[in-house]
């Protein structure tokens, strides 16, 4: 990407977020694929890189590298739908190096510290050892610090330029993304009082702030790529964010089963968070139509000309629609219903959810993002697909498709044995540990990780030499 043609400041910082967001994402899998050759080959870098290390690892740096490219897709759509540049730029950039210095840091300890001696120490300096947001306390407040001062550059230049639906819907957004990431800072000796709060980070912080924060960048891409009505796609996105926060927050409750909170939670629960990613499914559709109308009008005039500007983008930005649809939506509503959960949670079920929801629902919009960026930087006008691009796509959706499928067989066994035939006992969680169906998925799981890994490899090479191909339109 040598040749720059930005003149916003605001693009070129978020350049900067994308390239570590690619960097923290080959990390997410590297540390993953570790994980999945210790499930099977459990001495594997036995105490060098434990097993909890490596997933903690995983976990954590999906989490990291996807905030990195939320922030990133911001400040690259913000003159656009503006009009102006960024407002307090230099802030901005002061804290891109601010959180990029506490995420090193912070990794740095993972690897070389990765326990402490249980107290408030390791609380503070190593890690707080709650899944998905493990960050030390001192991270924690500083992650705080960085985030709101991403909405104060997003706020004033909101105030100050044209304000569009996407922008005025981001403005509403970061503020819930930024203050429901204090909820999983507080602390009690109450474990379902603290599973409590946990929950309202990963459920209405990752599902309804992260899900509206899609639906802004999607109408946003869909405008830009294929040149969607506005009308259409903010229709659109109103409608998800009135449903994201309504059934958003009621379908908090497919997580209370096990925290003891009153049993009618629970199909509550399970039906409204089944409903959350409908409303980008039909804005997509809706789009689709459209752009099948337009082109079809191009045809008709013996025009060959694509209306769409950049194909591998556009790629994953429909990826992202029917990917949140299934990960989400089907294989989450597979396991949420409580009569179902009582079997499935916290099993190779649940990870079977969580893979591919993570991956169609955020990654692969973020994935498009960047796309998005590298043709802007370029001064592309229409980008096509490389071979890279192709062999990247089909590697990754292909290896996380088939990690799914592996861990929803392996669940299956898991569920059988340990939780309906053996009681949820340790014998049985052992039992179903050793049995044919599971260690085979096990090690499909790590086939399909390797396959996801040499995609990203693709990946990497495609975003950095895709702009130098000259089959693109100038």
């Amino acid at each position: 990407m040598a040749n720059s043609y930005l003149k916003s400041e605001s693009k070129k910082l978020a350049t900067w977020y994308f390239t570590v967001a690619a960097t923290l994402f080959g990390a997410q899998l590297l540390f993953g694929l570790v994980a999945a050759i210790q499930y099977v080959m459990p001495g594997f870098l036995f105490e060098i890189l434990d097993f909890s290390v490596a997933r903690m690892l995983h976990i954590n740096a999906l989490v990291v590298w996807m905030v990195f490219a939320m922030f990133g897709s911001v400040y690259w759509l913000l003159p656009d739908e503006t009009g102006i540049e960024t407002v307090g730029i230099g802030m901005g950039k002061l804290l891109f190096w601010v959180f990029t210095a506490a995420v090193t840091v912070v990794v740095l300890v993972y690897l070389f510290i990765q326990v402490g001696p249980a107290d408030e120490t390791s609380i503070w300096f190593i890690h707080e050892g709650r899944e998905y947001i493990e960050a030390p306390r001192w991270a924690d407040l500083g992650i705080t610090v960085v985030a709101l001062g991403f909405v104060a550059n997003l706020f004033m230049t909101g105030m100050k330029g044209n304000r569009s639906g996407i922008v005025t819907v981001l403005m509403a957004d970061m503020i819930a993304f930024a203050g429901l990431y204090l909820t999983g800072m507080f602390y009690t000796d109450n474990i379902s009082v603290d599973q409590f709060w946990w929950w309202w980070v990963i459920h209405l912080w990752v599902e309804a702030t992260w899900e509206v924060f899609v639906g802004a960048i999607a109408a946003y891409g869909l405008i830009t790529m294929i040149g969607a009505h506005r009308k259409v796609v903010e229709m659109w996105l109103w409608i998800e964010v009135s449903m994201l926060f309504g059934s958003g927050i009621l379908g908090l409750g497919h997580h209370y089963f096990w925290i003891g909170t009153p049993e009618y939670w629970w199909e509550i629960g399970a039906l409204f968070s089944a409903l959350e990613p409908l409303p980008l499914v039909a804005m997509f559709i809706h789009v689709l139509y459209d752009w099948g109308k337009m082109q079809g009008e191009e045809d008709a005039k013996g025009q060959e000309i694509s209306v769409i500007t950049n194909k591998p983008a556009f790629t994953w930005f429909v990826l992202n629609a029917f990917g949140n649809f299934l990960g989400a939506g089907i294989w989450g509503f597979f396991h949420t219903l409580p009569q179902v959960n009582l079997y499935t949670h916290g099993t190779q079920f649940t990870s079977a959810h969580g893979h591919l929801a993570f991956f169609g629902a955020y990654a692969t919009i973020l994935v498009g993002m960047m796309y998005l960026a590298v043709q802007g930087k370029n001064g592309i006008k229409v980008l096509n697909n490389t071979k890279s691009t192709v062999w990247a796509t089909s590697m990754i959706v292909g290896g996380v498709v088939g990690m799914t499928v592996a861990l929803t067989i392996a669940g299956y066994s898991d569920v059988i044995i340990s939780r309906a035939q053996m009681g949820a006992t340790w014998a049985g969680y052992f039992d179903a540990q050793g049995t044919t169906w599971l260690v085979q998925g096990m090690v499909w799981r790590l086939l399909m990780g390797v396959v996801t890994f040499v995609g990203f490899l693709f990946l990497a090479k495609d975003l950095l030499s895709i702009g130098k191909a000259t089959h693109h339109v100038r």
